[in-house]
């Protein structure tokens, strides 16, 4: 399966903010966006003082780049959710956060059991999380109302996942799931709502560019 294999702290210098695509090390004053504030390559410093308004394009690219990134979802993928979105009732951009949310990969970052997106990605394509039972490697299967992430029973014994007990923080579980630390398990309660997406994200400029 095709996936970006280079430097992640890049990504977040080219959209100007930080997308946390590292964890916790992004807190840290060893973050490349608090070392570097500006974009990468041979001219990244010259132009990061260039004048201008920004074409209506250039933004509408920058935030469906922005999405992709920080969720770790390729183009024709990313594509693909959208034509979906756009099928569903409702705003077609709250609809594509949603799915995104959905994911399981996504899910399990949510749920405190991994400190990055990209490090849940991994937990799941190596056989270490269980949906409703069964174990899954496909970071991009799509959770529903009802459903239960778990961790395997076997790598429970990890010593990852042993210290994990100790630091899952429920209060940044949002509120349509539910955890249980003690069993390195959580449950989806209900659709994400848009006030419990905390990205920010102009979901609209995405609708925009895929309308043009």
């Amino acid at each position: 399966m095709a996936r970006y294999t280079g430097p992640v702290c890049r990504l977040c210098r080219r959209e100007g903010e930080k997308l946390f695509l590292k964890g916790s090390r992004c807190l840290t004053p060893k973050c490349s966006v608090e070392r570097r504030g500006y974009p990468p390559g041979q001219h990244g410093r010259e132009n990061q003082f260039r004048r201008g308004r920004a074409s209506d394009y250039l933004l509408q690219l920058r935030e469906k780049q922005k999405a992709r990134r920080i969720y770790g979802v390729l183009e024709r993928q990313f594509s693909r959710y959208f034509e979906r979105a756009s099928r569903q009732s409702g705003l077609t951009g709250y609809n594509l956060l949603a799915i995104l949310e959905r994911r399981l990969d996504n899910v399990v970052y949510r749920l405190g059991l991994a400190d990055s997106r990209a490090q849940a990605r991994q937990l799941v394509q190596h056989g270490h999380i269980v949906l409703n039972g069964r174990k899954t490697n496909i970071p991009s299967a799509l959770v529903a109302p009802g459903d239960v992430v778990s961790v395997r029973k076997e790598s429970t014994r990890r010593i990852y996942f042993k210290d994990l007990r100790q630091n899952i923080d429920d209060r940044r579980v949002p509120r349509w799931l539910t955890v249980d630390a003690a069993n390195l398990s959580g449950r989806v309660l209900h659709g994400p709502a848009r006030e419990d997406i905390d990205i920010s994200l102009n979901e609209q400029l995405i609708v925009e560019y895929y309308s043009r």
